[in-house]
């Protein structure tokens, strides 16, 4: 519900198969955790903050950057006077991770060998595959700026070497020695020599990807006055971005936490322990139910135009139940009516959701669906006016119904799709 993805929803059908009671299971948001985490360090355990400085102190903005495996995550939050945190902005950036890196060096290794190669490598010797992988991980964790000369790495040089003769006719040597890289790369008994430049070029994407995300964040009104980036996740160890970050945003002080790889787990636990310390979040997507009100000539397209039992409607308008950007504190509810069906047990809606702020069908642009609500309807004999009590606010959409005339506490479920 809150970061760039379809909204989060626990299966309680699979916490309970896994022995979990769903009272005792939260979903935790990831640089809310890592946010959390970092209100409880000292100064000591936080690279980069000047002495006497505390995240916990009333009216602080600062920016987390959850730089991950696949995408980065970013919510700038502020503290306040009574401990907890509200959310001001949040962004994600996808192929600014770590991972992307990883892929920049299998693309590296492709212009050597081919994409064939690799591919039947990763296909028919997936350990040597993801022995390189992991090495490469390794490595890559200990490249500074201020690295010269040459990176060795170790590869899985007799399978790679097994692969180049089968295929390309040619040993791994001769292949790398044939490529645009032969100047750069050289090998050394089973280890791949690269040129320090060259391989701190592979971060080159990413790091950009990353700096020109950040900026676009900063051209946001209200992060004017946040003078503060807190730097997390596994990514953040690395020791070029790091340095990138800092050198472009030199009037803003470049946080990392120590552990900063870990420090999303231990902030979900004190999550779980006080679900309470994030006050309110902002509404990622608008969120609606789609329905079919009487075809208003003046408001509605025709290509939306229906005839249903001789009344003229309008097919798949997006109802909606919350606006996108809306900041929400905890337990913040919505009501809707809706009127069941004589003759039908259970009342059925589908819900949607969509980027734009004011979406009006739920099949244009932007729109996808989210899930379906079930509410079962005590006396089918007559249609029921139901009261649906939308709960925003926290990690998970939840909802809650009652039949408003007879005041019965409808069974409901919502299931995600």
């Amino acid at each position: 519900m809150y970061g760039n993805t379809p909204p989060r929803h626990i299966p309680t059908g699979i916490v309970c198969k896994a022995g979990i009671h769903k009272d005792h299971l939260s979903i935790s948001l990831e640089p809310e955790a890592a946010s959390i985490y970092c209100q409880h360090l000292p100064t000591e355990k936080l690279s980069g903050a000047e002495s006497g400085f505390t995240m916990s102190k009333e009216g602080t903005k600062y920016m987390i950057v959850d730089l991950g495996g696949g995408t980065v995550d970013i919510t700038v939050h502020e503290k306040l006077a009574g401990g907890g945190l509200t959310e001001i902005s949040r962004a994600t950036g996808g192929d600014c991770g770590g991972t992307s890196i990883d892929a920049d060096f299998i693309q590296l290794l492709v212009k050597i060998l081919g994409a064939p190669l690799i591919h039947l490598m990763k296909q028919e010797q997936p350990d040597a595959y993801l022995d390189l992988i992991r090495e490469f991980e390794t490595v890559k964790r200990t490249i500074t700026p201020s690295k010269q000369g040459k990176v060795n790495m170790a590869i899985p040089y007799a399978t790679l070497d097994s692969l180049c003769k089968t295929h390309l006719k040619e040993d791994l040597s001769t292949a790398i020695n044939a490529s645009p890289y032969a100047n750069s790369i050289s090998l050394r008994g089973d280890k791949m020599r690269f040129d320090a430049d060259l391989f701190k070029s592979l971060f080159d994407k990413t790091i950009n990807n990353i700096l020109t995300l950040l900026k676009e964040m900063f051209t946001r009104e209200e992060l004017e006055s946040v003078a503060l980036l807190l730097l997390v996740g596994g990514f953040s160890e690395c020791a070029l971005l790091q340095a990138a970050i800092k050198k472009m945003f030199t009037s803003r002080r470049v946080i990392v936490p120590e552990g900063s790889g870990l420090t999303v787990l231990k902030g979900a636990v004190l999550f779980g322990h006080n679900s309470e310390a994030i006050y309110s979040r902002k509404i990622r997507f608008s969120y609606g139910v789609r329905c079919r009100p009487i075809f208003n000539p003046e408001f509605n397209d025709q290509q939306h135009f229906i005839v249903v039992n001789g009344v003229a409607r309008c097919e798949s308008v997006f109802d909606i139940i919350i606006e996108k950007d809306t900041n929400v504190i905890r337990g913040t509810t919505v009501d809707k009516n809706y009127n069941s069906t004589i003759g039908k047990k259970t009342l059925t809606f589908v819900i949607f959701a969509s980027d734009k702020k004011s979406p009006m069908y739920t099949d244009e642009d932007g729109c996808f669906k989210i899930g379906k609500a079930t509410i079962e309807i005590s006396n089918s004999s007559q249609s029921q006016n139901v009261e649906v009590e939308f709960m925003f606010g926290n990690t998970e959409l939840s909802l809650h119904a009652v039949e408003k005339i007879s005041g019965n506490r409808c069974q409901s479920s919502f299931d995600l799709i």
